[in-house]
């Protein structure tokens, strides 16, 4: 991968907020300075990629969306065999040679989802408190080993019996100190700290490779 393009995965299962989260982070990035793509995965739809050019328009250029349909199971698109994400990754490059970010958004799936370290920098795994709060007790890579977890839809805890309190520090028990961060994808909180935490981990992943 090339050291100037960060490459960021986003997973977690169906109805976390992915897509909201990442329409959330395109802004920050922008305003960052950055120059954003999203590659969004559905197996037989183009949903999520419309839903994104709907509503980033007059944010992000509409042809910097792209949806890839994967035809199959989620994991093989991210992990096990990412050659179509590979390959519209390079011809988003290759069409605007300015981006210097690519966040590609998995289709949704269970706790076992995470990305080939050919396709993601860094690997974000999203949680969302309807998922109760026993959920991070569960484990599965993409809880225990994501780069960051994301624990979305604070503000609906209350109303879905879930104790924000315990889910989060059940995160971090079973993350070993690893980032853990509270978000609401549709008021921005927490999306400011998920930037910050993205690019802390992809700038000491670059200076361990350099080391």
């Amino acid at each position: 991968m090339s050291d100037n393009v960060l490459r960021v995965g986003i997973g977690g299962p169906v109805g976390t907020g992915k897509t909201s989260l990442t329409e959330a982070l395109v802004p920050i990035f922008i305003a960052a300075g950055r120059t954003p793509g999203v590659i969004t995965n559905d197996i037989y739809t183009q949903e999520d990629a419309r839903h994104v050019r709907r509503e980033l328009a007059g944010v992000l250029d509409p042809e910097r969306v792209v949806g890839v349909e994967t035809g199959a199971c989620p994991h093989t698109a991210v992990r096990d065999d990412p050659t179509m994400n590979l390959a519209a990754g390079e011809e988003m490059l290759e069409r605007f040679p300015a981006v210097d970010t690519l966040i590609y958004e998995s289709g949704g799936d269970n706790l076992t989802l995470t990305f080939s370290p050919s396709l993601a920098d860094v690997f974000v795994f999203v949680l969302d408190t309807s998922n109760g709060e026993k959920m991070p007790r569960k484990g599965g890579p993409g809880i225990t080993d994501s780069d960051i977890l994301v624990i979305n839809k604070v503000d609906i805890a209350k109303y879905v019996r879930t104790d924000l309190g315990v889910m989060e520090r059940d995160a971090n028990a079973v993350r070993k100190g690893k980032p853990v961060i509270l978000t609401n994808s549709l008021d921005g909180t927490g999306v400011h700290e998920l930037f910050d935490s993205i690019m802390a981990n992809w700038n000491a992943s670059r200076a361990e490779s350099v080391a």
